[in-house]
């Protein structure tokens, strides 16, 4: 039976790239670079400079607002780990752990590994006095608010983790480089973003924010790692690996890379934590367009704006309905709709209970 710190006698001590600031490309390119030759290793490091990083089964154009990002000079990357679009810039500290997939200490469950490997994280924040908790399936929350971004994917022979520990967050900046439907989802998105997601500058007083920096904190989340992982040995970017992240560099770095089509999407989805999205959805019925924009959360909604260019009512019959969808959960829908409708002395004429129910079940 292996414990947490278990490593086999003989083996040489795991690498440790300890970086601090490297280019946005750097950061990308050297996991990726590890893990396609085979190199178990953890890395540390943040981007000298900001980008977007979107997953890999994403489509750039449709993700992104690619002619704010070039106006603003803003690089775009697509990684081969899976999640959605984010802003990345130097306040959000990384840890990248690259190991072989028949490592004994990656767990069979995927619940377990993200609760197991996300411990180094959590065991950080609270020892600079934020109580953080793990949600499943691989949220670390203060309070409500997530504070780490994570996520996994196997490349090469290999299984990566990556994740952060956020000093700061530029919310507007996030949304804005979102590719959105209209200024109003974008609004929601900042909004949702500022009341789920949460950094140390925010959870901290501004006295104790100020003692902890890049260097301290990655000492903390280093010891974190060298309890599960045994001892380290330290390095930086050696010959192999240069070449290596120039070989992926002249494709990872190409437009046919990043602007590859990724998966068809029925509307538009902004995932803010696990259990909360804001949604955008639209149907065209008999009656005419109708479009539904919505915050999803624990699989009940709230915020919900109904538009379109269908005919109802009275007039404040789609005002009356947005107010009768608040907090109502998603198999209650057709009930809460069924009821609206016998209820009311409504018509909007052409669209019915199921022209609803396609624009506000995820």
């Amino acid at each position: 039976m292996h414990s947490l710190s278990y490593k086999p006698e003989n083996k040489e001590p795991m690498d440790l790239f300890n970086l601090g600031k490297v280019s946005w490309q750097e950061s990308q390119l050297l996991y990726h670079a590890l893990a396609y030759s085979g190199r178990e290793a953890l890395v540390l490091l943040s981007p000298a400079t900001p980008y977007v990083c979107i997953g890999f089964h994403q489509e750039a154009r449709a993700e992104v607002d690619l002619d704010f990002c070039q106006a603003n000079g803003i690089p775009i990357f697509r990684r081969e780990v899976g999640g959605g679009a984010v802003y990345l810039d130097g306040n959000q500290f990384f840890f990248q752990l690259v190991l072989k997939r028949d490592n004994p200490l990656i767990p069979a469950r995927k619940d377990v590994f993200y609760q197991k490997f996300l411990q180094p994280v959590i065991d950080t924040y609270q020892q600079i006095g934020i109580p953080v908790r793990f949600k499943p399936v691989n949220d670390v929350l203060a309070g409500t608010r997530k504070i780490s971004g994570t996520g996994v994917g196997e490349i090469g022979e290999c299984v990566v983790f990556v994740g952060n520990l956020i000093l700061d967050f530029n919310f507007e900046m996030m949304a804005r480089v979102l590719k959105v439907p209209d200024e109003k989802f974008r609004d929601k998105v900042h909004k949702t973003l500022q009341e789920n997601l949460t950094t140390i500058r925010r959870e901290l007083d501004p006295d104790a924010a100020t003692r902890w920096n890049e260097t301290n904190l990655n000492e903390l989340l280093g010891t974190g790692f060298q309890k599960l992982l045994g001892d380290f040995q330290k390095k930086q970017i050696d010959a192999d690996l240069k070449v290596k992240m120039d070989e992926l560099a002249s494709t990872m770095l190409g437009p046919d890379w990043l602007h590859q089509i990724g998966r068809k999407q029925s509307g538009r989805q902004v995932k803010i934590q696990t259990g909360v999205n804001i949604v955008q959805k639209m149907h065209k019925a008999v009656g005419g367009l109708i479009k539904a924009t919505y915050e999803l959360k624990d699989n009940h909604l709230f915020g919900v704006t109904l538009s379109g260019d269908f005919f109802c009512y009275p007039p404040d019959a789609v005002g009356l309905l947005e107010r009768k969808l608040e907090g109502v959960a998603v198999p209650d829908l057709q009930e809460t709709l069924e009821r609206f409708y016998s209820e009311q002395q409504v018509e909007t004429t052409g669209i019915g209970v199921s022209d609803w129910m396609m624009v506000l079940q995820k």
